[in-house]
Formats: C-alpha cells, sequence, structure tokens
C-alpha cells in the first residue's frame, strides 16, 4: 500500500513537474513572479556546497578512518571512539544545525555565508564517510597486509598500495552516498543561514547561498498554486541529480572491483 501511494506522488509529481523544466527554468535566477523564476542560482548554491563538503570531509573521514583501523592499538580508548563515531552517524541532523550556529556562524563569526553551511554539512556527513571507509578497510584480507610486509614495505607503503586500492570499491561507494545526503538536507541548512530567496550567483565561500531542497521549501510554503507547479519541476530536477549520484557509486563500485578481480586473476 505504502508503495502504490509512493508511486503515485512520484506519476502526479512527474505530471504536473515535467512540463515546466525548460532552459529559462534551469538558467534563471529566483524571481518574485512565478513564470520568471528559475533554480540557477540554487544549483549553484548546491554544486558550491557538494564541493565544499567534500573538500573538507573527505580527508578528515578517510585519514580518521586509516588511522582507527590500520595504526591505532585496540585499547579501551580506540573502542570508545569508534563507539562515538557510530554515535554520530545517528544523530538527527537538525543538532548539526544547532552545532553549525554555534560554531561557524556565531564564534568563528563566518556568518550566513557558503563557508558556514559546507562546514556545518561536513560535520554532518563527516561519520557516515569515516564509518564506510572503516568497513571497506576492515573487509581487506590480512593477506594483502602480510604480503607487502614480507617484500620490505613500511606500513604506510601497505596502507596506499596494497589495502586503499582493494578498499577503494567501499570508500568511493561510502562518499557518494554521503554527499547524496548532504545535498537533500534543509533543516541544517536553514539554522546556518541559507536564504530561501537569492537572486544573484554565489561566486565565494563567503556569499549568501541557497539549495535545492531550501528553493522547493521556500515554494511550497507559498498560497500561489504556479509556484507549488515550479517546486515540482525543481523536485524532479533534485530527484534526478540523486539518481545521478546514486547511480554513479554503483557504477564506481563494479568498476573497481571488476578491475581488481582482473588485476588478481
Amino acid at each position: 500500500m505504502a508503495l502504490f501511494f509512493l508511486g503515485y506522488l512520484l506519476v502526479d509529481l512527474i505530471v504536473s513537474g515535467v512540463a515546466g523544466i525548460n532552459w529559462n527554468f534551469l538558467s534563471s535566477p529566483a524571481n518574485p513572479n512565478p513564470d520568471r523564476a528559475g533554480i540557477s542560482s540554487a544549483i549553484v548554491g548546491t554544486l558550491w556546497l557538494m564541493v565544499l563538503t567534500a573538500a573538507f570531509a573527505i580527508p578528515m573521514g578517510l585519514g580518521a578512518a586509516i588511522y582507527l583501523e590500520e595504526y591505532a592499538r585496540n585499547t579501551r580508548f580506540v573502542r570508545f571512539i569508534k563507539l562515538n563515531i557510530q554515535n554520530l552517524a545517528g544523530v538527527p541532523s537538525i543538532i548539526y544545525g544547532i552545532l553549525g550556529v554555534t560554531l561557524f556562524v556565531n564564534a568563528l563569526n563566518l556568518g550566513q555565508s557558503l563557508l558556514a553551511g559546507s562546514l556545518t554539512m561536513a560535520l554532518l556527513v563527516l561519520p557516515v564517510i569515516t564509518i564506510a571507509a572503516q568497513e571497506a578497510l576492515r573487509a581487506v584480507p590480512d593477506s594483502f597486509r602480510l604480503a607487502g610486509y614480507g617484500i620490505g614495505m613500511t606500513r604506510w607503503q601497505v596502507v596506499r598500495y596494497q589495502v586503499l586500492p582493494v578498499a577503494s570499491p567501499g570508500i568511493l561507494t561510502g562518499i557518494i552516498l554521503a554527499l547524496s545526503r548532504a545535498i537533500g538536507e534543509s533543516a541544517p541548512l536553514l539554522l546556518v543561514g541559507a536564504a530561501g530567496f537569492i537572486a544573484y550567483l554565489p561566486i565565494s565561500p563567503m556569499d549568501g547561498y541557497t539549495v535545492l531542497p531550501i528553493q522547493i521549501y521556500n515554494w511550497t510554503a507559498r498560497p500561489q498554486a504556479e509556484f507549488h507547479a515550479i517546486a515540482g519541476s525543481a523536485i524532479i530536477v533534485l530527484l534526478v541529480v540523486l539518481l545521478l549520484m546514486n547511480a554513479a557509486a554503483i557504477y564506481l563500485r563494479l568498476y573497481f572491483r571488476k578491475k581488481l578481480s582482473y588485476l588478481h586473476s
């Protein structure tokens, strides 16, 4: 029954929103007139946010996973850290928004900028990336490590040349799925100052911004039916972006698995 209603909503969304998707809609900024409103500022803001979030979260998440799985001893403190990372992955996103307001907007005085928003989203997806990378590293057989040590490799050389290539499908999949979650979030960004109406394109990390989920929320909150129609068009664009990212995760996982099986055959 739930699948039936979900399918009905998707069909209704496509029927009502696909007609509004055209080049003017994709290339025009927000406008008080629904006939002239577009999502270019939201698309650019989403791209900015995704790139900055990835730049902050991926090195920290991957570095933390490598240290915890390959370097740290299995002590009580390390087990405590791993448990807390798992707990952080289940914290509601609105809590990260409150943390972002307190730390980045107010304490560091970054204001309602792209930088503050991307740092907040980096905190949100950091546990997810770390856990995915940990699981991928843990799945690598110890024989790969022992083979490296047997020919005189250092620990870092073993990690870099033996472990990471084998773990890369799982790591890349976790990273893409984590960034997909960041693109679809709106509650933390509302708290840290993402605007519902931006009529210009952000060109630096300190600019104001909006993203697709917040633009959709702003249009659906208006009483005019015309804004509801273009909100449906924006939802379709957002769904296409998310589906493409998930498809990329599946493709990369299959590609690297096939490549690794070919090298080891």
